[in-house]
């Protein structure tokens, strides 16, 4: 039992040494890669891959490339959350579709057609793909949705940060409505719960305590989310026009707790504050580098973050911590 514990705790440092030594920098790399830490050798991702137990991430890139490549950089591969889940469900591993040796040897072992738009591929530690190859989709929806199917392909559990992430970018049109009730502490606890809705607020109309909650209007109709209301002692407000929100009083619960001190996004911060409201852990909403700051905070000293615009946060969070 004692030497399996060596082998496995040697295989982890060996694992992450080969990482460290082989990937990419995000701090100072071509912007079509965006913030991911990517390999470049591709027998070191399958080689990493057999003995993580994980899938291979590969991203066939033109670098330096085409707007498209530029924005498929910018726009998906730079999400804080996007790029979790690729380093931590994954094993990355870039492909330059524009170069020779090593890159166009994997660009003929899988027939991908070299200067071209972004490709991704998942494939297991066989080199089999495991997903639809994914181009001419340069969404992050698609490749969010993806990264869930091959997590679940694999017998495994999503993470609940990366459905948090698939339901926002899901979101084509979102509603607002007021509830008065006697506490909008209580009251964010309660509309919070509901999962489509995708925001809650405290705020004031004509002096009553009222809560803004902002939801997909595409999963929840306006008639069921006042019926839900009402049946937890809310009125619906209609003198919208006049709302003032309460800064303090915006996510109490979170509020009291080292949450506030961690980037969060909208619905992070809605699902965390309802949980927290009902006395239950909520750590499950958050990423592993969510998690790992979230377990560093040792006192009240920390600039409170929560509220920050998310990617601004995580990037004043990430510089001022180290990349972890």
């Amino acid at each position: 039992m004692k030497f399996k514990i060596q082998f496995i705790i040697f295989v982890l440092l060996t694992s992450n040494l080969l990482l460290a030594q082989s990937t990419t920098d995000p701090s100072n790399q071509s912007e079509e890669l965006g913030k991911v830490r990517w390999l470049r050798d591709y027998d070191t991702a399958i080689k990493i891959a057999r003995e993580e137990n994980k899938d291979v991430l590969i991203l066939f890139q033109e670098v330096p490339g085409c707007s498209t490549c530029r924005n498929y950089g910018h726009n998906v591969l730079s999400h804080p959350l996007m790029v979790e889940a690729i380093e931590n469900s994954f094993i990355p591993l870039a492909i330059f579709n524009n170069k020779g040796d090593k890159d166009a040897q994997i660009l003929r072992k899988y027939n991908e057609p070299s200067w071209n738009n972004p490709v991704v591929r998942i494939i297991d530690s066989n080199g089999d793909d495991v997903i639809n190859r994914i181009a001419d989709d340069y969404s992050a929806l698609r490749l969010c949705k993806s990264m869930q199917e091959a997590i679940v392909g694999r017998g495994q559990k999503i993470p609940e940060y990366i459905n948090l992430l698939e339901q926002e970018l899901s979101v084509n049109k979102t509603d607002k409505a007021y509830y008065k009730m006697s506490c909008f502490w209580s009251g964010e606890k309660e509309l919070g719960r509901l999962p489509d809705v995708l925001n809650t607020e405290s705020g004031f109309i004509n002096h009553s305590e009222v809560v803004e909650v902002v939801y997909d209007a595409k999963e929840l109709t306006k008639k069921v989310l006042d019926a839900y209301a009402k049946s937890s002692g809310m009125t619906l407000i209609d003198n919208k026009q006049s709302y003032q929100s309460s800064s303090k009083d915006i996510h109490y619960y979170l509020q009291q707790t080292k949450f506030k001190y961690i980037p969060l996004t909208k619905l992070q911060q809605t699902k965390i504050n309802s949980t927290l409201g009902y006395g239950k852990d909520a750590s499950h909403f958050l990423s592993p580098k969510q998690l790992k700051w979230f377990k560093r905070i040792k006192n009240n000293n920390n600039e409170v973050l929560f509220h920050v615009n998310f990617a601004k946060a995580w990037g004043k969070k990430n510089k001022k911590q180290g990349a972890i």
